[in-house]
């Protein structure tokens, strides 16, 4: 067992040394070719005065850059901050400040970074610095910043430990083998790359990182790279479903897919369409991987079944709510700057996880919704409370309260309903006036995609609004007096 990720770094190094590690659109590293690439971005970094426990943020498309400077951070022993590429000021400010993060590490194109900045290309091909590491000393690897309880997004404190046995336990569903190819496709800033990335580095293989998800180009990349297995959650089935058939849609070498969310109705079409199993991996960034349904468990496939708990996991549901609650390894430690909201989480000694679940016959474990304040847009998790904030900064707004609404394509959109301020009128280019000012703010898949202006709100007894009372289940959300005012769908 490694203790650090740079543990396990050397490791790989010193065990698979030429081999492919990291294969990009336009370049290869070997496992060698990362470990003396972090080692330098660690140099560079140190020299720049990054001490031990300092948090350092990455903010990069899908490239080399990305994992190597995650390694590199770890290696000076820094912690990380992994940043969406799609924030803009109001969620890259909350993010930066609220971590206390001494720098980014982004790239030359990107403007719009407050604070000390750090370009990736120059701290690569800094040769000026020696090739030195420091020792961890912290054991806390990431702050990675999650939108999936309310209030603003938080940072969960992620461990090494919490790394090292989420991979673990992935690498042992997947029943990793020597001649396995991962594919990913999701952004770097996000869980999954990450766990991959570690995965790889255990089982000696090539991990392929696509610049971004194409649900017309995803196959025809497995083919081309001769992927044997790969990730996906929200609506990425369902947009590659959605794709015209191809003749050679079985052909490639994927022999599993593993998604998050995958539709019951479909489930047995995606296996036969792509001719690979595909089986659900339940969890959180709070807790790593929960529930995973074995490779051989084929009479899971339609049920919804989310599968039994990992070594290390318990899994259970509360008696009273029916909330899925799980502890076990891998934890979180907790969130960042939030003892409260950490204390609420685990109370009880379990960590509560705001999803709905429901028992078969089996014992499996089936989704049933939610109870958090939040919008799951396709593979997006939107705190209501961030937009909200964003949205009653707009002089016209008084109160706004943000809200999921059915959608077939995303599972859920943002719809948001607004109390105007008086002299202010509730025409459609009052709603444009306030999305535009959303726009400049928040990340595109944050911004609603529909909204309601109404006269007041209904408020609980502390005064909050009671979001239950606004949709009406007897009228489609969408039509009027609901504005739409989404540019596009994405």
């Amino acid at each position: 067992m490694h203790a650090t990720i740079p543990d396990l770094l050397r490791h790989a190094a010193s065990t698979y040394g030429r081999r492919e590690f990291l294969r990009f659109p336009d370049t290869s590293i070997t496992f060698g070719e990362a470990d003396a690439r972090s080692d330098r971005l660690a140099g560079a970094l140190i020299d720049r005065g990054v001490r031990p426990g300092d948090r350092v943020a990455v903010m990069l498309d899908n490239v080399p850059g990305w994992p190597l400077t995650w390694l590199g951070i770890l290696k000076a022993g820094a912690i990380t901050v992994p940043v969406n590429m799609r924030y803009r000021a109001a969620d890259l400010e909350h993010v930066l400040r609220d971590s206390g993060a001494v720098a980014t590490v982004t790239a030359t194109d990107l403007e719009h970074v407050p604070g000390t900045v750090y370009d990736v290309d120059s701290l690569s091909s800094d040769t000026t610095v020696p090739n030195r590491t420091h020792d961890v000393t912290n054991d806390v690897a990431n702050f990675q910043y999650t939108s999936g309880t309310t209030g603003f997004p938080k940072a969960c404190m992620l461990t090494h430990d919490y790394w090292l046995t989420t991979a673990r336990l992935i690498a042992g569903q997947a029943r990793l083998r020597d001649d396995d190819v991962m594919l990913i496709a999701q952004a770097y800033s996000y869980m999954d790359p990450q766990w991959a990335t570690l995965m790889c580095l255990m089982g000696g293989i090539p991990l392929v990182v696509l610049p971004r998800f194409s649900a017309s180009g995803f196959w025809a990349s497995a083919r081309e790279h001769g992927a044997t297995l790969t990730y996906v959650l929200g609506t990425m089935p369902l947009l590659m479903h959605k794709q015209p058939p191809h003749p050679r849609d079985r052909d490639n070498r994927m022999r599993l897919v593993l998604c998050s969310g995958i539709r019951p109705d479909l489930h047995r079409t995606f296996e036969e369409r792509w001719g690979a199993p595909w089986r659900e991996l339940y969890g959180s960034t709070e807790t790593g991987p929960d529930l995973g349904v074995p490779i051989e468990a084929v009479e899971t496939v339609g049920t919804g079944a989310m599968g039994p708990a990992y070594p290390g996991k318990e899994v259970t549901l509360d008696e009273e709510s029916g909330e899925i609650l799980v502890r076990g390894v891998p934890m979180m430690k907790g969130y960042w700057n939030h003892p409260e909201a950490t204390a609420h989480a685990f109370r009880g000694g379990w960590y509560h996880t705001g999803d709905l679940g429901v028992r078969d016959a089996a014992g499996y474990i089936r989704h049933a919704g939610r109870l958090k304040d939040m919008v799951r847009r396709g593979g997006e998790n939107i705190s209501c409370a961030e937009v909200e904030s964003v949205l009653t900064q707009h002089p016209a707004v008084l109160q706004a309260a943000l809200v999921p609404i059915p959608d077939e394509l995303f599972g859920e959109l943002p719809k948001a309903f607004i109390q105007l301020r008086p002299g202010h009128a509730p025409e459609p280019s009052t709603a444009m006036s306030v999305i535009e000012h959303a726009r400049r703010r928040l990340a595109r898949f944050k911004i609603p995609a529909y909204v309601e202006f109404v006269e007041g709100f209904s408020l609980t007894p502390s005064a909050r609004i009671e979001k239950r009372h606004l949709l009406n289940q007897d009228r489609d959300q969408r039509t009027a007096p609901a504005i739409p005012v989404e540019r596009e769908r994405s």
